[in-house]
């Protein structure tokens, strides 16, 4: 690195103004604590400020006179775009703004880490990855099938040399120091990835959001605007980062190495030797939920051309109802004064056009017999039923105006009983009267025909032709 790439980055580098800046040290103990500690994602704005409010309140305690600004001041200061340590935007579905830390937070934040002073730094482990790491390199570019073949049965007689002293009771086991090395190193190793997951993050949303500003400013054509956005998702899946995270992803997603991830953890964080961080007892859990923030940010790309296509149909289909109506204006112009040379000169009156495809199918459609006069003479006691329980009708009274009019052993007509006693409940109160059977009243049809007149409930006059019923008293 020269002199001005040096200076570039300590005037324009977030990170760099970070370390800069006079609160320093409350951005990263708070933020580092909260989001890379704690590997979280986006966090509410409320609970962001609960939390930095109750993390002064301690400061307080100890010095009342610093970090005296509020908790929501801090959060916008730190989310500006001169300052970028904190990412804040609208996530779906929610109308509340959220706060997710920056890989310049996440860089500072390590840096800082990595000043504090150890009191063992392990070297061995790290030798013999970077002799496992080359190792993987030659062999795995190997091509040459008797090399290949060769390296394979030397790797088979020593595992079969190690597994027969094992046989034995004679193997070797890692003393505490390496046991604390080669954790340390895993520690690191895991933190790592969590810091990397959000630099890629980084990166896939800086091309999301390079699609959206060509969306937004495109006026060309639909079809190209699509190949270069489908040219940019699979630039994204087929560069080096692309594949190497689509692998890790496939990678912790398989059951079997969830399992034995856990396993390992489990096993590791019950060692006595050890001290081990609490922190690192699921971090594979955070792996997971980093890779899954990276992977919907690749998903908003395919989002964004959905949403595209959508709106490209709206606007085309718009346009033509525009030019439809303005080809109907135009023809109701000239209707009562039609050009007489419009410079176009046919011998029929009309150009036919007939489209293959805009011809539809035949779709025979099947007879619809339409029966909708029921049996006069059917009278369903369910129904009547129904219509009686719409309004109350007190058949009692009706009982007492038959034995008023109809004397005993003779009969007398419906109608002629309801001229005495006009209906006061509409259509209820005549199929009230039909109703009747019992304590000595019956009644019964006969095929001629009668007319009632009533008056409905809003008192509108009505009336209803039916059988002739005649009354009996038994």
């Amino acid at each position: 690195m020269d002199l001005d790439e040096i200076d570039r980055l300590w005037e324009r580098h977030p990170a760099w103004r970070l370390l800069r800046a006079r609160n320093a040290p409350l951005i990263l103990a708070f933020l580092g604590g909260v989001f890379v500690d704690e590997n979280r994602g986006a966090v509410s704005a409320g609970e962001l400020v609960s939390s930095l409010d109750d993390f002064l309140y301690a400061v307080h305690r100890i010095d009342p006179e610093r970090y005296l600004a509020d908790p929501a001041v801090y959060l916008d200061d730190w989310a500006a775009s001169d300052a970028g340590w904190l990412r804040r935007f609208y996530p779906a579905a929610s109308d509340e703004v959220h706060y997710e830390a920056t890989p310049a937070l996440e860089r500072a934040y390590a840096w800082a880490q990595s000043l504090r002073s150890r009191a063992f730094v392990g070297t061995e482990s790290r030798l013999q990855t970077a002799v496992d790491l080359l190792r993987q390199i030659v062999h795995g570019s190997e091509t040459d099938v008797d090399h290949r073949i060769a390296e394979i049965e030397r790797r088979r007689a020593a595992i079969e040399s190690e597994l027969a002293e094992a046989r034995i009771g004679r193997f070797d086991t890692l003393d505490d120091t390496a046991l604390r090395e080669r954790y340390q190193q895993f520690a690191a190793t895991a933190r790592e990835l969590l810091s990397d997951f959000r630099e890629v993050e980084e990166n896939f949303r800086g091309l999301d959001r390079s699609a959206r500003e060509k969306i937004a400013g495109w006026e060309g054509g639909k079809g190209e605007l699509l190949a270069d956005l489908v040219s940019s998702r699979t630039d994204i899946t087929a560069s080096d980062q692309g594949r190497s995270f689509q692998a890790f992803y496939d990678l912790l997603l398989s059951e079997e190495r969830q399992s034995e991830l856990t396993g390992l953890l489990e096993a590791v964080q019950s060692l006595p030797q050890l001290s081990v961080d609490r922190r690192l007892r699921g971090v594979h859990y955070d792996w997971a939920d980093a890779a899954e923030r990276t992977q919907q940010t690749v998903r908003n790309l395919s989002e964004q051309l959905r949403r595209f296509l959508e709106d490209q149909v709206w606007v085309e289909n718009r346009r033509v109802l525009d030019l439809v109506r303005a080809v109907e204006a135009a023809a109701l112009a000239v209707r009562e004064n039609p050009p007489r040379d419009v410079g176009l000169v046919v011998d029929q009156p009309g150009v036919p056009i007939a489209l293959l495809f805009e011809r539809p199918l035949y779709d025979p459609q099947p007879d619809v017999a339409v029966d909708s006069l029921p049996a006069p003479a059917e009278l369903d006691a369910v129904e009547l039923e129904g219509l009686l329980a719409q309004r109350f009708v007190d058949t009692e009274r009706l009982a007492e105006n038959i034995r008023a009019v109809v004397p005993l052993h003779t009969s007398v007509a419906l109608d002629e009983i309801i001229a005495l006693y006009p209906v006061e409940e509409g259509i209820a109160e005549v199929l009230g009267y039909l109703s009747l059977d019992g304590d000595g009243i019956t009644v019964e049809t006969t095929d001629e025909q009668m007319v009632i007149d009533y008056s409905d409930a809003g008192g509108a006059p009505r009336r209803v032709r039916m059988k002739r019923a005649l009354v009996t008293r038994a």
